[in-house]
């Protein structure tokens, strides 16, 4: 048995932020281990451009345009996914954006923006994937539904709050979504990266040095890795994927409202 062709056979998933970085480094994985793979993002092109190189490579893909801010988008793509391949049984709520600044800084718009979609646009995604998994039936799960955390859901630092507010939010959906739908045969869990070289964080990087945190572009990621990581590297979208198969196969299933730490050794619980 080749674990990497069969350990998600049969798993149905709806991906989020997956045109780039770690979403479509996922759904590459996850299809490459059985997986049949809707990738959502409001970059339509992007989400095609993964697709083809998952369908190159023997999978099963389809991209739709999804702005997770919607919840007629959000059903819509659920109900893409439940066309496509039949049902869904795994939901990856993934997408997410930041624009760091300085505390005293932060505007209404700022705070406006990295909420609406950090923190609703994963409760959208988890009710408009739950209320598909509770008409498919209890007993054709169980159901997977996996929320993108944070090292800034157990701590915070003054140049993203909103960001860290926002992903503390995801725990807390996590750890009520848990108990609000574990009746219902779905498990809700996560994973929480920390510096992951991805194109968000090349931006980052950029808006860094912009707010004057950092002298000149790449030292964040350096900086980090020599100071606040025990392994002393970041690291990349790679180093994520097996937990994120691990949340959505089988192995994981006596697992509900935890929130899993991949990040180098950032956060020590």
């Amino acid at each position: 048995m080749d674990i990497h062709k069969t350990r998600l056979a049969g798993k149905r998933a709806l991906i989020t932020g997956a045109a780039q970085g770690m979403g479509a480094a996922i759904a590459e994985y996850y299809a490459a281990q059985g997986a049949e793979v809707c990738l959502g993002d409001v970059n339509l092109g992007g989400c095609r451009e993964v697709a083809a190189r998952i369908e190159a490579a023997g999978g099963s893909a389809i991209a739709v345009e999804l702005d997770v801010t919607s919840r007629a988008a959000m059903k819509a793509a659920v109900d893409a996914t439940v066309d496509a391949f039949g049902s869904i049984n795994v939901m990856l709520n993934n997408a997410g954006i930041n624009k760091p600044m300085m505390f005293l800084d932060v505007t209404e718009e700022n705070w406006d923006m990295i909420m609406k979609v950090n923190a609703l646009g994963v409760l959208l995604g988890m009710q408009e994937a739950a209320k598909a998994m509770i008409a498919q039936g209890k007993d054709n799960g169980p159901y997977k539904i996996i929320n993108v955390g944070s090292i800034l859901s157990r701590q915070a630092f003054d140049d993203v709050v909103p960001y860290s507010c926002s992903k503390h939010a995801v725990l807390a959906m996590i750890n009520g979504g848990a108990k609000a739908l574990v009746e219902h045969n779905i498990t809700v869990n996560g994973y929480a990266p920390g510096v992951v070289r991805t194109e968000l964080w090349e931006q980052l990087d950029k808006d860094l040095v912009a707010i004057g945190k950092f002298e000149k572009e790449g030292e964040s990621m350096d900086s980090l890795a020599e100071n606040m990581i025990l392994m002393k590297r970041y690291s990349y979208p790679e180093d994520v994927v097996g937990t994120a198969a691990f949340l959505a196969s089988s192995e994981s299933d006596y697992m509900t409202g935890q929130l899993l730490m991949i990040d180098g050794g950032m956060v020590i619980q």
